[in-house]
């Protein structure tokens, strides 16, 4: 189109007129000159930021200056930050199929397939399949089950105190004979956040018919007595326990009557239809909106927020009393969930004055940061304060673990470790009694075979000087301990 354009114009030209084709045809040769040139001028300057890359590989970065290297330490910082806001935006794969399926409001919401019949399915199994027991030595087994979300922690800290966390909790069943698994996943899209436990009790009690009890506990809660352990036996004709206060349950409706962040189900047909009654409130979007209200003009000192698990159970128990209550204990002689803001301070008197065995507000069984979200960006007390106390709480329990090594942490503040004991050529003849003595000998299969013996000492075991004495009983300088755990009898 130009170069017609050009001919017409030198059509019209007069028979003298070849000035206005010359001159144009001069400034665009120029023109292109110029764009040459300054081609060549961004083709040298690119040449000359690839030469001083290749140098820099060369050289190595200890001989640039420090400005370039915070330069590349940033750059490192932005991409790293980047990454992980795209993996917390959960866009997922846009090549996988989109789920188009949504909740109708109209239709009760289930957690999967109405079971009715899973007591004797269970019994079945079990009949099949005896090297899967579901009492181990006399006792019930246990499977603990605990979790976080997919994606990573809004800070590094927040992902440093789950693995805290963790470590915690897999001590505690390592010591106690207790299985435990870790979920961090969402099986079900609609039961997020609060609610995600529910699907997962549900399908774990599936999945492990040779379980007899599903042990929840949140994440941000804390073993801090490693020697107590639950009494099952008292809870034989149970089906549920979890921590609370019927009197602020069924007299005064309060929201915080029960603590769902530690709990026991029994894996049995009852739990199924507990389950499937407590999860209609959960599906997020309008129904979860929606019941929050309810809860909150239902239930005393309740805040206005989208409805939770633990709510959503008060407000069941309290309206269906008589169809669940009766196989529900509400448990507050020991704590199963100790509230953190009055105890993480006690600590060091409670070294003072009691000992682990417990598990109440002498020696608290489980510690929980109830209000603190340190993986989160919010919560309901400073960050700073949270964290402190949560390093305090793991550190008492870890000296509790620590000690059956010989070591313990410097402070409650501190990670670093120091040495309590000096090692001996004949460990097995010097075995120390420890505040934890009783867990070693849980360990210990069978016991008639272990030798315990410790005469100097201000701790010391006191019994027959053979493994086939009948008790033990644990001493220390001030006084003997006269509580279950530390009691053995050995046959």
């Amino acid at each position: 189109m130009g170069q017609d354009g050009f001919a017409v114009k030198r059509g019209g030209g007069g028979g003298g007129g070849a000035l206005p084709t010359t001159r144009p045809a001069q400034r665009g040769v120029r023109g292109r000159q110029i764009q040459k040139t300054f081609n060549n001028v961004k083709i040298t300057i690119l040449c000359g930021f690839v030469t001083i890359l290749v140098l820099r590989g060369t050289i190595g970065v200890g001989n640039l200056s420090p400005a370039s290297m915070e330069n590349d330490e940033q750059r490192i910082i932005e991409e790293t930050e980047r990454i992980l806001r795209e993996i917390r935006s959960d866009g997922g794969d846009p090549s996988e199929p989109q789920d188009l399926e949504a909740i109708n409001p109209n239709v009760t919401y289930t957690l999967g397939p109405k079971i009715t019949d899973w007591d004797e399915q269970r019994r079945h199994w079990l009949s099949q399949n005896p090297q899967f027991p579901s009492f181990v030595r006399g006792k019930p087994r246990i499977l603990l089950v605990t979790g976080s979300p997919p994606s990573p922690c809004d800070n590094a800290i927040g992902d440093h105190y789950l693995l805290k966390a963790i470590k915690n909790k897999i001590d505690y069943c390592r010591i106690h004979g207790i299985e435990i698994i870790y979920n961090m996943a969402h099986l079900d899209k609609e039961l997020a956040g609060y609610w995600a436990k529910l699907p997962l009790i549900r399908r774990l009690m599936l999945s492990h018919p040779e379980v007899e009890w599903i042990w929840w506990m949140d994440s941000d809660a804390l073993f801090t007595d490693m020697v107590f352990e639950i009494p099952l036996q008292k809870y034989e004709t149970y089906n549920f326990v979890l921590h609370g206060y019927p009197d602020l349950l069924f007299d005064k409706h309060s929201w915080i009557a029960l603590n769902t962040g530690s709990f026991l189900f029994r894996n049995c047909q009852w739990s199924l239809d507990l389950l499937d009654a407590w999860a209609p409130m959960g599906p997020k979007g309008p129904i979860r909106d929606e019941a929050g209200k309810v809860l909150t003009a239902y239930l005393d000192g309740r805040p206005a927020f989208e409805a939770d698990d633990q709510s959503a159970l008060i407000y069941l128990l309290i309206t269906k009393k008589d169809e669940w209550f009766d196989k529900v204990f509400v448990e507050n002689q020991y704590y199963l969930h100790g509230y953190w803001v009055g105890l993480v301070d006690k600590y060091e008197e409670m070294l003072e004055k009691h000992h682990p065995g417990l598990g109440d507000e002498r020696w608290p069984f489980v510690t929980h940061f109830v209000g603190c979200k340190p993986c989160g960006s919010y919560g309901d007390y400073p960050l700073q304060r949270c964290l402190k106390s949560m390093e305090r709480a793991f550190n008492f329990a870890d000296n509790q673990v620590l000690q059956i090594y010989g070591f313990k942490h410097r402070g409650l503040l501190t990670p670093k470790i120091k040495r309590i004991r000096n090692e001996t050529a004949t460990p097995s003849n010097d075995l120390r009694l420890i505040v934890l003595c009783d867990m070693l000998l849980r360990q210990c299969s069978p016991l008639a075979d272990v030798v315990i013996w410790r005469k100097s000492s201000s701790r010391e075991l006191l019994g027959a000087d053979s493994g086939r004495a009948k008790s033990y009983t644990c001493k220390e300088s001030h006084g003997t301990w006269n509580f279950p755990p530390l009691v053995y009898n050995i046959t």
